[in-house]
């Protein structure tokens, strides 16, 4: 939308509500009790059997948009007749009214479905015009903080909107006509905005893959593309540099075993960042059962090491050490036992063929129940070219990475002002702060 069609009303009047401040001077202000045709929370329902439905829960919204993936599907089990307002129908608006992260989160919803049902942490709102009920929606998406943030009653751990306070609320609105008009407006407009968010968000996965696939190339072939070859002799590697070898952790580190002590830092391990560089709080404590005070268990750990969690490395929870500390008693510390780079040792064993090496050498009957053990840790296989040579690729990826990061925070950025642009053309529209023609 081009600036010069933000136009303002030809005249304006006080709202009387504060946060509202002055609006157009044929809307009017109602409660929103008196313009609600049905409103209210979802129940838990009893069973009956031979049929299907889903329910729409707190989950639902916990993503920051509604997901359709997380609504429970039954089979032989439908709804009982004495909990129809339960049941959610076309074009009601359905508000999170509990849980910290979702409270105030609302959407519209569109199918031409019978079996949803909300359950006890969702308001369902009911109007009998689309027009309404969609400009209704608009309003509350974009008032969800004040909701949450101001006017939630409840308890520290789970607040709670009152239905009272909802009864009450004061929204101004115009004509019904002009509600229409909003509404085809903001529907047309947010479709361009969503889209081109959704361009942006495309644009940094392809860059993260684009980052991706080079330092699995690099990790494995090295730099120079026109160097002799030599099959690995493992599938899952294939060929590398000739000059390189294949070598089994067994010859490249030792377990270490010794314990910290109460002045080294405790560090942690991530399957998204390695291994922090930062002391973990108690509040991040993985283990949560072992207080950090207790530190007699704490293993030690030296820059070089490497450190992975037994119970996460075939998803990547691994990485190089790079200061003094302490890691969990639930990790393996591997100590090198000859000279290496160990952060390009990192790079490649994050990548997805060296991540499956793990996985396929982790024991364990479901994903939940691995472990990748020190024994099997021991025969994994590692591609090691000359230690001037890891070097040089570190510092390569390192630039590449860094180069990648700018571009993505570019994009992050250029995403956040499409929100808030966003935000701010919703609440303009729909408070009367300009003009829809």
């Amino acid at each position: 939308m081009k600036k010069n069609e933000l136009k303002k009303y030809d005249a304006y009047k006080p709202s009387g509500v504060e946060w509202l401040g002055d609006i157009p001077a044929h809307w009017e202000v109602f409660r929103f009790k008196t313009i609600v045709h049905f409103c209210n929370r979802g129940t838990t329902p009893d069973y009956v059997e031979n049929s299907n439905y889903k329910i729409i829960n707190q989950a639902t919204f916990s993503k920051g948009y509604f997901d359709f993936e997380t609504t429970k599907y039954t089979s032989e089990r439908s709804i009982n007749k004495n909990f129809t307002k339960a049941k959610v129908k076309k074009n009601d608006v359905l508000l999170a009214s509990t849980g910290g992260g979702v409270l105030g989160k609302v959407y519209h919803f569109h199918l031409n479905a019978d079996n949803y049902y909300a359950d006890s942490h969702v308001t369902i709102i009911r109007f009998t015009d689309y027009g309404l009920s969609r400009f209704i929606y608009y309003f509350l998406s974009i008032n969800y903080a004040l909701i949450n943030g101001i006017l939630a009653q409840g308890s520290t751990n789970q607040t709670e909107l009152q239905k009272s306070w909802l009864d009450n609320l004061l929204i101004s609105l115009p004509p019904l006509s002009e509600q229409t008009v909003i509404v085809k407006f903001l529907d047309k407009q947010i479709v361009l905005i969503n889209k081109a968010i959704t361009l942006k968000e495309e644009q940094i996965a392809l860059l993260k893959e684009r980052r991706q696939a080079i330092i699995q190339q690099t990790v494995t072939k090295g730099l120079n593309p026109d160097v002799p070859v030599k099959d690995s002799g493992i599938d899952w590697i294939g060929y590398i540099p000739e000059h390189w070898e294949i070598i089994k952790n067994k010859t490249l580190f030792q377990e270490r075993k010794e314990r910290g002590n109460e002045t080294l830092p405790l560090l942690s391990v991530s399957i998204h960042n390695a291994v922090s560089d930062e002391e973990l709080n108690e509040d991040e404590n993985i283990r949560g059962k072992i207080r950090i005070e207790d530190k007699s268990q704490y293993k030690l750990v030296k820059p070089g090491d490497i450190v992975f969690n037994m119970m996460r490395a075939w998803q990547g929870g691994i990485g190089a050490v790079s200061r003094m500390g302490m890691v969990s008693p639930a990790y393996i510390v591997a100590k090198p036992l000859k000279a290496f780079n160990s952060i390009f040792w990192e790079c490649q064993h994050r990548t997805d063929k060296f991540i499956q090496q793990m996985d396929r050498s982790s024991k364990g009957i479901t994903d939940f129940r691995k472990r990748l053990y020190w024994d099997e840790f021991k025969q994994l296989f590692t591609a090691l070219p000359p230690e001037s040579e890891q070097i040089e690729i570190v510092r390569y990826l390192s630039s590449l990475n860094e180069k990648i990061n700018i571009l993505v925070e570019k994009k992050l950025d250029e995403i956040q002002k499409l929100k808030e642009y966003k935000a701010s053309l919703i609440n303009n529209a729909v408070t009367g702060k300009i003009k829809v023609a």
